[in-house]
């Protein structure tokens, strides 16, 4: 009894961890996105700004 409990107890822990995984994953993946969509948008307002600075003289 006491040998099934405890590989009931491994399994069950072993897939809660890979669902968690699953969504750390999803996390990172959005994140990343996220973060690249942010990097572009100040590469574009830095050339705006210089573009500005530029014209003016």
């Amino acid at each position: 009894m006491k040998n099934k409990l405890s590989t009931i107890l491994v399994a069950l822990i072993i897939s809660l961890s890979l669902s968690s995984c699953e969504v750390v994953e999803g996390i990172f993946k959005a994140g990343m996105g996220v973060g690249a969509f942010a990097v572009i948008i100040i590469i574009v307002l830095i050339i705006y700004i210089i573009s500005k600075i530029i014209g003016k003289k």
